[in-house]
């Protein structure tokens, strides 16, 4: 009897968050939701009150807002700021200013009526959670901008919410991480995890080890100043920084500048060009390692404050200590029979340095050995891990006493569907005591950057992590994919107005390719286009070096391609249902793609275009033949020939990128060839 009650509080639950976001586009979604016959309309008497009042988090929070909603509203409000010698229209009220932990309450109760709006928190940082809600709140009647009347009451799921950029591939200037920061905390996302080196490049201003950025960066490095400015930044919205220094592997950039570290004699170190997993490593058999760690590591922990210190610790193979006759001796002499008993030897040391200042060790999965502390966090990147029958090494770490963060299942730069990442969750469906559930501190979404610049990195993490920012936060029931992307549409949108240019800068892009030129015919292109997956656009990681162009039409193109799912939706009801108005809406697409290659053959072609000449000609061809057979409801046998002919050519890879509405198109096929063949 329990189990069906429950089971019905969760239908009822999901059923009510369906209905109301059909009316409100809020992401990510709260725990408790109540729509209200009310709403409160945003004139220029609009005002914002905070008690307890001063200069911190909630009053630069409460400035950006009323900034946003002057914006959206276009409303020219009397009071820029908020105000102290009277209550406002929105009244704030919090207990307490957050110190930045995983003990951080981030709750909040938000109301909406048609004479008031209160946030009610525990701490600040709760209030400006509140008030990122209340923005998305905002819809218009055709007279006024109003607030759409509301209670909520609302709290996260997981008090590990993050995101990771790698600064080290592609270094990423701080405007880059500063506008998304903005935009992590307008998903109330509460982590930046920051990759500040690699093989690729160190990234950081050292005074201890000045050689590590004047040899090991290009000079594409933070100032320690500008790392103390980001954190600042960052702590303003509620967001902790995790920096992640990653040793004893991907150390080309480290050996660059320090060659004596290396476990290689002889071996000429250089930053490498390439992607993918090299050979260099650090020595963990020799005092100086440890020397050189603990000062770096003492210098760079008073600029990250948090707690949690990530050292990597990933894709070491052991190769060069394999070679080394003085480190297979060291690993005889300690009883270390594998490379993971001696990389364990190396981060035991390492967290004792860690420990002495103060901080809590992070690293990837691989370092979870059966010797390593469970004072370590443990980062499953792998998912599956051999080693512990349990299965997924997340599981297994909380089982075994590690607190742990997720991020297989969230590797935003593998270019894969949002509602495969919307999908996955940290604790699924497994059984866990209260104790091992605790552990399981939440997730991070990653940006590795062997294929994006400043240029295009917003357009790869950016709508989709928004959807993850939901997994982090919302009820594990909140989980219906049409739902999701009907809210993720608004969102997406509303991310622009904080500096993010995942919508823009495909035109910037596309001006590029055509030497500004109309881009019409290519824009039309790139709606049905997506970037190779799962690092097929660089196999192996050879096509690309660090420095070559990001500026070609795979960069343009996107992750869910925008027409490609409207597009084999609409196909779909056709085929269930002939009605003339289904028909109308799949010959839309087929007529503008018929039309397209007159467009691009206008283009003065260039070396960036040429390769797109076989797409845009056979894409119009194949088009044009299922237009015909669709309004005459006839297909001959010669034109479903250059059909399949044309759909052949179109699976094929173009410029790295896939073609997205295929699906739709053999669907399509499919139905004329049952229904309007003739011989």
């Amino acid at each position: 009897m329990l189990i069906l009650i429950l089971i019905c509080f969760s239908n009822h639950h999901a059923s009510a968050q369906n209905v109301l976001s059909e009316s409100l586009d809020l992401m990510p979604w709260p725990k408790n939701v109540e729509k209200k016959n009310a709403e409160f309309i945003i004139d220029n008497s609009l005002s914002i009150s905070i008690s307890p009042s001063g200069q911190g988090r909630v009053h630069h929070a409460a400035v950006n807002f009323l900034r946003r909603l002057s914006g959206r509203t276009g409303a020219f409000l009397n009071e820029g700021f908020p105000v102290t010698d009277q209550q406002g229209a929105i009244q704030i009220t919090f207990e307490k200013v957050s110190n930045l932990s995983i003990e951080n309450d981030e709750s909040y109760s938000l109301d909406v009526g048609n004479s008031g709006i209160t946030i009610t928190a525990k701490t600040d940082v709760g209030a400006i959670r509140g008030l990122e809600t209340l923005l998305q709140l905002i819809q218009n009647d055709g007279t006024n901008y109003v607030f759409a009347g509301v209670t909520v009451n609302d709290t996260p799921r997981f008090v590990w919410r993050g995101l990771m950029i790698d600064a080290a591939r592609h270094f990423q200037p701080v405007g880059v991480i500063k506008r998304n920061l903005d935009a992590m905390a307008a998903l109330k996302m509460n982590v930046f995890h920051w990759h500040l080196t690699d093989d690729q490049g160190w990234r950081v201003e050292s005074k201890v080890y000045p050689k590590l950025h004047e040899e090991a960066s290009d000079g594409l490095y933070y100032t320690q100043e500008q790392i103390k400015d980001v954190v600042a930044y960052a702590d303003n919205l509620g967001i902790r920084v995790i920096p992640e220094f990653d040793v004893p592997g991907h150390a080309s950039a480290i050996l660059t500048a320090y060659p004596e570290l290396g476990s290689k004699d002889g071996y000429d170190y250089s930053i490498e060009r390439f992607s993918g997993v090299f050979d260099p490593t650090l020595n963990p058999t020799i005092d100086i390692t440890y020397e050189f760690l603990e000062r770096l590591f003492t210098e760079m922990s008073p600029l990250f404050p948090d707690d949690y210190f990530h050292i990597g610790g990933d894709e070491n193979e052991g190769k060069h200590w394999d070679e080394s006759k003085a480190i297979q001796k060291f690993m005889k002499q300690h009883n270390l029979k594998t490379n993971h008993d001696l990389q364990t030897y190396f981060n035991i040391k390492l967290e004792k340095i860690l420990n002495n200042l103060g901080k809590k060790m992070m690293g990837w999965d691989e370092i979870m050995t059966a010797n390593m502390p469970t004072t370590t966090v443990i980062h499953s990147w792998r998912g599956q891990n051999e080693g512990f029958p349990e299965g997924n090494s997340l599981i297994s770490a909380a089982k075994r006493g590690y607190q742990t963060v997720l991020s297989n299942g969230y590797y935003i730069d593998r270019m894969e569907p949002v509602e495969k990442h919307y999908l996955v969750d940290p604790i699924g469906d497994v059984k866990l005591t209260d104790l091992e559930r605790s552990r399981i501190l939440g997730g991070e979404a990653t940006m590795w950057a062997e294929l994006v610049t400043p240029l295009t990195i917003d357009s790869r993490i950016w709508p989709r992590t928004a959807a993850i920012a939901e997994r982090f936060w919302s009820q594990a029931e909140v989980k219906d994919v049409d739902n999701m992307k009907k809210r993720l549409k608004q969102v997406s949108f509303n991310l622009e107005e904080l500096g993010i240019t995942h919508i823009k800068n495909r035109d910037v892009i596309i001006r590029n390719m055509t030497d500004n030129q109309d881009i019409s015919a290519l824009v039309t292109l790139s709606k049905i286009c997506e970037p190779l997956k799962i690092y097929s656009r660089n196999k192996g990681g050879i096509e690309y070096k660090t420095y070559s162009p990001f500026t070609l039409f795979a960069d343009a193109c996107v992750v869910d391609a925008e027409d490609a799912l409207p597009f084999n939706r609409a196909v779909h009801q056709f085929t269930s249902d002939r009605s003339s108005v289904n028909a109308s809406q799949v010959l839309a697409y087929l007529n503008s793609w018929a039309g397209n290659h007159e467009a691009f053959k206008k283009l003065t072609k260039n070396p960036k275009l040429t390769p797109l000449e076989p797409l845009s000609e056979n894409l119009s061809s194949t088009a044009l033949l299922l237009s015909k057979a669709l309004e005459s409801k006839s297909l001959t046998s010669e034109n479903l020939t250059k059909i399949k002919e044309g759909m052949l050519i179109l699976e094929q890879p173009f410029a790295d990128v896939e073609v997205a509405v295929l699906d739709g198109l053999n669907n399509l096929m499919a139905f004329c060839v049952s229904h309007y063949l003739v011989n």
